[in-house]
């Protein structure tokens, strides 16, 4: 019997200037372990008259992971932070009862071709954590714990599994595994993995049980603790997941909360521009969207 319980394909979704491939949530999936969005950004080209310009906007509830493949991200956030993103390291921002962050295209780069490619991802926070204090850590790409196993090269992103443990400070039990091969193989990870699993195929591909599946999609499993597969030669995946949360989440814009009470006190909050404001970076905001014409 097959272990592939739901397979998601990219779907295209506009977050203002830029259109990018929605992976999560999905109807018939809205979250797998605490993981809640994930959005693949990319690969797109800017000229030098194209920038990225994502104003000021607020999360609640939530921890956000980015994580480039190519290009640049000058971070700004309410706790004063600002920090450059580059390929390979992880930005980790904790929102808890509240934080607002813009995401920019360096001045450096604003007089030059450039390349965008990354994932946005969310993680939902445990209920006695959803109003914590907001949080905000950058660890750098050679602090990620990465290891060789035959022709395989495996990062530990996020999380903790196999022995490894990465620095990134996560609130609940999850991992967040890069896979690249060198060659054609059957990997057996199963006996790693725990709670609920996907599997997302950046480039290259996979295939189980005599299928298929290439670029843009996550295969869910049925069980986590079956996760085998043929990964192909120069192949890039992405295995993520956790342990599931008993109580179920809303997702209202950027506003993740396991009340209607939260996150209407947020939009509310938000509306009145009553959230703190980025130094540096509090001439614009993103209006929450009913306010949009």
């Amino acid at each position: 019997m097959s272990n592939i319980q739901l397979i998601i394909e990219e779907r295209a979704a506009d977050i203002g200037k830029f259109l990018v491939g929605r992976l999560l949530p999905f109807r018939q999936k809205r979250m797998i372990g605490p993981f809640i969005y994930i959005d693949h950004m990319g690969p797109i080209k800017l000229n030098e008259r194209e920038q990225m310009d994502i104003r000021p906007h607020p999360h609640i509830g939530l921890s956000t992971l980015t994580f480039l493949f190519e290009g640049s991200i000058m971070h700004r956030d309410t706790l004063g932070n600002t920090v450059e993103i580059k390929p390979g390291a992880v930005n980790w921002m904790t929102a808890g009862k509240g934080i607002v962050h813009s995401e920019r295209t360096p001045e450096y780069l604003r007089n030059e071709d450039k390349t965008m490619h990354g994932l946005q991802i969310w993680v939902a926070l445990p209920k006695h954590l959803e109003q914590m204090e907001p949080e905000f850590f950058h660890i750098e790409a050679d602090q990620l714990p990465a290891w060789s196993d035959g022709n395989v090269e495996i990062k530990l992103v996020a999380g903790e599994v196999m022995g490894h443990r990465s620095p990134v400070p996560v609130y609940s039990k999850l991992y967040m595994l890069e896979i690249k091969s060198l060659k054609r193989q059957t990997l057996n990870l199963g006996e790693h993995l725990y709670g609920e699993s996907g599997l997302y195929i950046l480039n290259g591909g996979i295939e189980s049980e005599g299928n298929r599946f290439g670029p843009k999609q996550i295969l869910v499993a049925k069980d986590a603790s079956l996760c085998e597969f043929v990964i192909e030669a120069d192949s890039a995946i992405y295995l993520f997941g956790g342990e599931a949360f008993p109580e179920e989440r809303m997702i209202d814009w950027n506003f993740v909360a396991t009340s209607k009470e939260l996150i209407q006190a947020a939009k509310q909050k938000w509306k009145e521009q009553k959230f703190d404001k980025i130094p540096g970076d509090e001439a614009e905001f993103v209006p929450y969207p009913s306010l949009k014409k």
